[in-house]
């Protein structure tokens, strides 16, 4: 165990002095590196600083040039939206004076019927009236013929009817008539146009209202279309956060996920060492208890001796005495070697005859609190005639405690 602990030491002695020269090493390369390496040349960027300020200078021209021009562009949209505004009250107006024209035919048209119809009442009057003076011509011819006969004959007879008067009065009925019709519809005509105008201008009012109305719903309009464009802006810069934020938290999730998986393998790990090293310590536990029982035993055999037999010594090589209770101290211990009993060849005693035994020999080595620890127990032999005699025993405990 010695040897191999001066082999260790020798190693780690060797590595140490490879890690320094290697670090040497690397330290000889980046400065030959750096010695090799050419020297970086400096470079007069004063002549650039004119060209940079007038760039510089055109940019802000270009950019105040380009935000006069957005701002014309605006203008020129207001401008249009208030002659597209203009014109569609001006369509709208002449669609309103079409609509007034249309009924307003209508109105001419029937006026126009009403007209033909008096005109064919006043055809008809005047045919009557033709009539009636063609009868009264007639009529007055044959009187004036049966007064040209012979005959006189006097009588006393209603005066006759005065056909012009009746004529007259009929034509002065007749000319009232028309005239009140012709009154009637002026009254009516003029009734119809006062509704008219009164719907045309009630209608002029509903139009502007409607006009005001349509252009506060557009304005409205706008607004909630720039509103709704903005929202959703801001939904899709929302929903991008949220899929970078979910992004990062599966990444995180995934990260923990595989900490926890290599924590559990480590646990698994830790439980298979845990009950490795428990059987391992039932082992030793075993093989102090067998120890234990050998000392006993070897007491035992050493008391029944008596006076004639010679306390057997023990040797300490490199640490203290041989304690039992070592390998029960508190703390995990990690033991690892073997252990056995190399028994000699003569393991048995005759009564009659003396025999030599070479006993047997155990060796346990492991680790106890990070120290090496390798016990061995030399030879132990003794020379006997019988079962109740034995000569001097020769054997010995020795423990060694080797710290790596």
């Amino acid at each position: 165990m010695q040897n191999l602990n001066d082999r260790l030491a020798a190693y780690l002695n060797k590595v140490r002095d490879l890690e320094n020269a290697n670090a040497e090493l690397e330290r000889k390369i980046k400065e030959w590196y750096a010695k090799q390496r050419p020297a970086p040349e400096e470079r007069d960027y004063s002549k650039y600083f004119k060209q940079i300020a007038d760039l510089q200078a055109k940019i802000l021209a270009a950019q105040v040039a380009n935000a006069s021009v957005v701002l014309q562009i605006d203008n020129a949209r207001l401008a249009a939206d208030d002659f597209k505004l203009k014109y569609e009250n001006e369509l709208m107006l002449r669609q309103s004076v079409e609509t007034n024209i249309n009924g307003l035919r209508r109105v001419l048209d029937e006026l126009t019927l009403a007209k033909s119809d008096l005109e064919s009442e006043v055809e008809n009057l005047n045919s009557e009236l033709a009539a009636l003076k063609k009868n009264h011509e007639e009529e007055m011819k044959g009187h004036q013929s049966d007064s040209q006969g012979d005959v006189t004959v006097e009588m006393h007879a209603a005066p006759g009817i005065n056909l012009l008067a009746l004529l007259t009065k009929t034509r002065e009925q007749y000319e009232k008539l028309a005239e009140e019709n012709r009154r009637r519809a002026e009254e009516e005509f003029n009734q119809r146009s006062a509704e008219l105008k009164q719907q045309i201008s009630t209608g002029a009012e509903e139009v502007q209202s409607s006009k005001i109305m349509v252009s506060e719903l557009r304005r409205t309009l706008q607004s909630l279309e720039i509103e709704l464009q903005a929202q959703l802006a801001m939904k899709s810069s929302l929903e991008s956060n949220l899929a970078e934020t979910e992004g990062g938290y599966c990444s995180q999730l995934a990260e923990l996920q595989g900490k926890i998986s290599i924590i559990e393998e480590q646990l698994v790990e830790l439980r298979e060492q845990t009950e490795h090293q428990s059987d391992e310590y039932n082992q030793l536990l075993d093989i102090k208890s067998r120890l234990e029982q050998e000392i006993a035993t070897y007491q035992r055999l050493l008391e029944g001796s008596g006076g004639s037999s010679q306390i057997p010594q023990t040797k300490h090589q490199s640490g203290s005495g041989y304690d039992p209770q070592e390998y029960s101290s508190g703390g995990r211990s990690s033991f690892s070697g073997s252990s056995g009993y190399d028994r000699g060849t003569g393991t048995g005693f005759s009564s009659k005859e003396s025999a030599r035994a070479t006993g047997f020999r155990t060796i346990a080595e492991g680790l106890v609190d990070g120290r090496s620890v390798s016990t061995k127990r030399q030879e132990c032999g003794w020379v006997a005639s019988d079962l109740g005699r034995a000569s001097v025993p020769d054997f010995a405990i020795i423990p060694e405690k080797d710290q790596l």
